[in-house]
């Protein structure tokens, strides 16, 4: 639409339609202290809403992105001594006051891109104290921030290091995750539980108790799904009755069948297959021409996709992936927010809606992917707020 005006009040949008309507309602004259952006040659969309982060971590892992560059695997790296439980290390070793400065600095980074809300998980804890120290700090730095926070629960990220070299080693740590982590999780805050349904780690039926315990606890699930193998991970999502399903670059047919069916979402990870040079994408276009609704995630992580930028994810889900440009804003903003239980708070820019909007310094929609890898985001409205102003945090 051209020729559009937004108003917000409240930190919700109090208006939105043509120029012509704002002024039968509201005049011409601005009202004294009211901030006035002029969005004349940009282009105003909604918030982002990032689908899928990792954000209270310690430890970057640089050095394995290298050997990866390098011709080493990212299992190689992993079976050396890398890979999660390099960050499980670092995070352990890591104060909380260390890790909630590290959450502010990463959603400082987001919003400064247009994000406005997002997911966040723990999972480099694997233990019952730091997994609660982890999301202790996830909460403590995000209180207050432009960015609204939702958590969720992901100590079956992988097995510990001190819960391997047996089955009954294995076992008990599933016990913990269902019985002391996600319980003392669910209690701190967390709205969803996760688990890394994949060979090697998790299997299905341990995904599956590992959800339900967290469903005994109020935590809606999540499933890290098919990114690696087809093993299945979809079709439990959509058993499950999950949120979402995420990553699913090996999802089938009948696992896509399962998500239509079901009304699971798609939370899509771009950035990964690019980050981990996989050759190979999740099959977006397949799932909406199934109906499937997909949403996007940076999937900020150190090993795997060290990324806040969604715009930067939005090009790879047009380019990668097939998306059109309106398939992409969507799977960016109202989708992630369904996918986050939240598409009736935000997603559009509709009237009664969080006041969330992003003005990018493009004509037209087209721009969101087309003017690639540079920041096109000059302002952000974050809860009716002014919070970035002219590409800077506010």
């Amino acid at each position: 639409m051209t020729g559009a005006a937004l108003r917000f009040e409240d930190g919700l949008v109090a208006f939105a339609g043509t120029d012509t309507e704002f002024v039968r309602r509201y005049g011409e004259a601005p009202v004294p202290g009211e901030t006035i952006l002029d969005g004349r040659g940009k282009m105003a969309v909604p918030g982002f809403v990032d689908a899928h982060t990792h954000l209270p971590w310690a430890g970057a892992r640089e050095d394995e992105f290298n050997r990866r560059l390098k011709g080493e695997t990212y299992a190689g790296i992993a079976a050396s001594g890398g890979g999660i439980v390099a960050t499980v290390a670092a995070t352990r070793a890591a104060s909380e006051e260390t890790l909630a400065a590290n959450v502010r600095e990463r959603l400082d980074r987001m919003l400064v891109h247009g994000t406005t809300f997002c997911e966040a998980k723990t999972g480099y804890g694997l233990d019952l104290a730091n997994e609660t120290k982890q999301l202790r700090a996830l909460l403590s730095g995000a209180k207050g921030h432009a960015v609204g926070v939702v958590a969720t629960a992901l100590p079956a990220h992988e097995l510990p290091p001190e819960r391997r070299g047996s089955p009954a080693l294995r076992t008990r740590y599933v016990a913990e995750c269902r019985e002391e982590i996600l319980p003392a999780l669910a209690a701190l805050g967390a709205r969803f539980a996760d688990v890394f349904c994949e060979e090697g780690v998790f299997s299905l039926d341990e995904s599956a108790a590992i959800l339900e315990a967290g469903r005994d606890v109020g935590l809606v699930p999540r499933v890290h799904a098919d990114e690696l193998s087809p093993l299945g991970g979809a079709s439990l999502a959509a058993r499950m009755g999950a949120a979402s399903a995420d990553h699913l670059l090996y999802a089938t047919d009948a696992g896509i069948r399962d998500l239509a069916n079901s009304g699971v979402v798609a939370t899509l990870l771009p950035g990964t297959s690019v980050f981990l040079r996989m050759n190979r994408y999740a099959p977006a276009r397949r799932m909406v021409d199934a109906g499937v609704p997909v949403a996007l995630g940076t999937d900020c992580n150190p090993g795997s996709s060290y990324t806040e930028s969604l715009p930067a994810i939005a090009f790879l889900a047009s380019v990668g992936m097939g998306l059109t440009v309106e398939e992409t804003l969507t799977a960016m903003t109202l989708n992630a927010a369904a996918s986050l239980g939240e598409s009736a708070r935000r997603g559009t820019l509709e009237e009664g809606k969080a006041g969330d909007a992003v003005l990018l310094d493009g004509p037209c929609l087209e721009h969101l992917v087309y003017h690639w890898g540079v920041n096109l985001v000059t302002d952000v409205i974050a809860g009716g707020r002014h919070a970035v102003a002219r590409g800077l945090l506010r």
